[in-house]
């Protein structure tokens, strides 16, 4: 199939989904999408063990998708621009000690513990998995998805302190985890060209984290006076196009983080530049563009999720690695989560249940399917790839289902200033 075919089927395969969920289902649009793709994909699978080749179109066309550069380089930076858009800076500033101790050593924190655990797993069941491919499983299944959060939590009406540590997070966990992927994947490949393949892996993470923020600042400031120099929000909305592709393209051919420097050009264009820089007009028409972009790149990336799992490898192992890491990554986030918030109990105080809340809130999503899919081919990266997709339909089907009444329930309850 030409890529003109394969993108037609993806967008038809999207608003089919999204009609039937919407006419039958009524669930959040990115779960009901995902969930139909992937019971669809598992129908085919079935039909196919007894006519083999019924799936073959399908299959064909997702074959031809290449996962982890379609999320990483092509969608990842216009969720990315469209969820900061839309955060409050101030708001922000008010979390910033939460958000920075949750997106810098939490992350660390449960990547370690996940690699632990994933070790323990993986010598219990024989599998193929060193220690430094736990670590970088760690690495790609601890950052929350601000793709599947946002995608989320923006329909939920959480309350605003609940909804920006998390956004917040988000944002910022995951341009740190892919950071921590990369250091990683580069000390087991050996492409770290310092003497030490641990200086090399803190260079690079300097390099691509502050360098990261240090561009974005520059980049939204670029796009900043662009803005506040016209009134023609059509040129307006062309700007903010490239700021985001254009701004991407250039980070990553610098070595810095692409994920990192997008946000914070996104917080800049969304605060000072929607303040001084647009007139009413604009920051309307802007605000439509935005959110029709995240709302049918959303939709687009779920129903890949939902239709991956016809060229992923699963046996019975991998499966029951899945099942146990379900639980264990979860475990990992509270003690990352409960550690930052204890130790920042002493300046100030949370909501009730704030553990509990930001935990369960932390989703996984098409990132992490992508980082896996991006490692070197080899048993290990299958296991890793299965183990991550369960993760991931667990965390956006169940988690993201049950988000919701947990949030409500939570904030209609007594605050006892204890979690």
């Amino acid at each position: 199939m030409s890529l003109f075919q394969i993108i037609a089927l993806i967008l038809s395969l999207a608003a089919a989904f999204a009609y039937v969920n919407e006419r039958l289902f009524r669930l959040p649009n990115t779960i009901g999408v995902m969930l139909i793709g992937l019971v669809l994909s598992l129908l085919l699978i079935a039909v196919s063990s007894v006519y083999p080749a019924s799936d073959d179109w399908l299959l064909s066309a997702v074959s031809g998708i290449d996962f982890d550069r379609t999320v990483l380089e092509g969608m990842l930076s216009f969720l990315l621009f469209a969820g900061a858009l839309h955060v409050n800076i101030n708001d922000l500033a008010r979390q910033k000690w939460v958000v920075t101790l949750l997106a810098t050593v939490g992350v660390v924190l449960s990547t370690v513990l996940v690699a632990l655990g994933m070790w323990a797993i993986a010598g219990l069941l024989h599998l193929p998995l060193s220690f430094l491919e736990c670590l970088i499983f760690g690495a790609l299944i601890s950052p929350t998805d601000p793709i599947a959060v946002l995608g989320i939590l923006k329909k939920l009406g959480a309350p605003k302190e609940l909804e920006t540590m998390i956004c917040g997070e988000s944002l910022f966990n995951d341009g740190v985890g892919v950071v921590i992927f990369l250091v990683l994947v580069g000390v087991a490949t050996g492409d770290h060209s310092a003497s030490s393949p641990v200086v090399g892996g803190l260079l690079l993470f300097v390099q691509e984290a502050v360098g990261g923020i240090i561009f974005g600042l520059a980049l939204g400031f670029v796009s900043y006076m662009m803005l506040k120099s016209i009134d023609n929000y059509h040129v307006e909305v062309i700007i903010t196009l490239a700021t985001v592709a254009g701004g991407y393209a250039l980070a990553s051919a610098l070595h810095l983080s692409g994920p990192i420097a997008i946000v914070v050009a996104g917080l800049f264009a969304g605060n000072q530049g929607r303040r001084l820089a647009m007139s009413d007009v604009t920051r309307r028409r802007l605000d439509d563009f935005w959110e029709l972009v995240d709302e049918v790149l959303n939709v687009v990336l779920f129903v890949l999720i939902g239709i991956e799992v016809l060229i992923l490898t699963f046996k019975a192992e991998y499966l029951l690695a899945g099942l146990i890491s379900i639980p264990l990554v979860l475990l990992a986030r509270a003690i990352a989560v409960g550690s930052a918030v204890t130790a920042l109990r002493i300046r100030r105080s949370f909501p009730d249940g704030v553990v509990t809340l930001l935990t369960w809130g932390g989703l996984r999503g098409g990132i992490s399917v992508a980082l896996a899919l991006s490692l070197p081919s080899g048993e290990a990266k299958d296991v890793i790839v299965a183990v991550t997709y369960m993760i991931v339909i667990f965390s956006i089907s169940v988690q993201g289902l049950t988000v919701g009444p947990l949030i409500t329930r939570r904030s209609a309850s007594p605050t006892t200033g204890q979690d």
